[in-house]
């Protein structure tokens, strides 16, 4: 079956590998659609630690049930439109005891530390499968990159009456926006560098927006919440800059998420940590439940899906494409790729 592969930085091809075989407890999808995400991009780029070459990427996924294994659930049948939890748990690390297995210390991301979805057929565990009558391809590529910032958003503690400031307007900043505005119905201010993702930010919720190249990121942030601080911070963008301003920029008392890595080291004044009495939370993957909150958010057609894919390329422009979104990342949200 036809596949695409990162065959090293940089480098990209298209190639044959072989059809999975379809394992008892396991179901044999047919993958229709493939979502880019971000570690793609870094895996294109060479700046992906988690990632050997080559690699077969994607685990945004689209796909239809082709065919189901014995000791599968007899409500998962050829046809069904599906997405997939791309994750791997071991069940018995500290994070999977702790029924956190988002976290676990094994876990391999489809597209990361093994091959991806960007293939004709893939075989997952049927307890991975995910299924609403009421989304299309469009929609199902987009759960498993926004239950990142949903996931966020629940580390967050985030409720009705919170102030919630995300830094970051991109794919998984959206998604943090939308779970603390959508489904938690807080009040979110959207903070960025780029207009037009502000824009789109105020679509997937936000009420209200800071520019930060343009205005006075603290004065405005203060006179939003009555010379407060949000209660609570999310940062969706991975820059020191940002990892600092989280803590500055929050409530005494508040809490800060983090989504993004650093690319390199954050000096802390750490006296903010105890004068404020800060909760400083990490946040990877998803679990489950937050997909499942995604995918009732996304039935409501609240969420604009439309206008957060950039663009839909068939399967033989995706190196086009991937490398395009290289050389011009801001221009970007998110790039579908079309399998079938």
């Amino acid at each position: 079956m036809k596949a695409f592969f990162i065959d090293k930085p940089g480098s990209f091809s298209f190639g044959k590998t072989e059809t999975p075989e379809i394992k008892t407890g396991e179901v044999l999808l047919k993958v229709d659609r493939i979502g880019f995400c971000g570690s793609d991009l870094t895996t294109f780029r060479g700046q992906n630690p988690m990632v050997s070459y080559p690699r077969i990427p994607g685990h945004e996924i689209a796909a239809t049930v082709a065919e189901v294994g014995p000791e599968v659930p007899a409500w998962l049948r050829p046809g069904l439109l599906i997405t997939v939890v791309p994750y791997t748990t071991c069940g018995q690390c500290t994070a999977c005891r702790a029924n956190r297995p988002n976290a676990c210390k094994l876990n391999q991301t489809l597209g990361v530390q093994r091959d991806g979805a960007l293939t004709e057929y893939i075989s997952v565990p049927w307890q991975k499968v995910l299924h609403s009558p009421k989304l299309n391809p469009a929609d199902y590529a987009l759960v498993e990159p926004l239950s990142v910032g949903f996931h966020a958003v629940e580390r967050g503690r985030v409720a009705a009456p919170d102030t919630v400031a995300v830094f970051g307007a991109g794919m998984i900043g959206l998604g943090a926006i939308a779970g603390a505005a959508l489904r938690k119905k807080a009040r979110v201010i959207a903070i960025d560098l780029d207009d037009q993702k502000l824009a789109l930010a105020r679509e997937a919720g936000a009420a209200e927006v800071i520019n930060s190249k343009n205005e006075n990121l603290h004065d405005r942030l203060l006179e939003l919440t009555n010379g407060d601080g949000p209660q609570v911070v999310i940062e969706a963008v991975g820059l020191a800059e940002t990892f600092l301003a989280a803590i500055h920029e929050v409530c005494f008392a508040g809490r800060v998420v983090y989504i993004g890595y650093a690319k390199n080291p954050v000096s802390y004044e750490t006296k903010f940590f105890v004068m404020k009495e800060l909760d400083i939370l990490g946040s990877r993957n998803a679990l489950p439940e937050d997909f499942q909150n995604v995918i009732e958010v996304l039935e409501s057609g609240l969420y604009p899906v439309a206008k957060t894919i950039t663009g839909t390329v068939p399967f033989g422009q995706a190196g086009e494409a991937l490398a395009g979104w290289s050389q011009n990342p801001a221009t970007t949200t998110k790039i579908h790729v079309t399998v079938g």
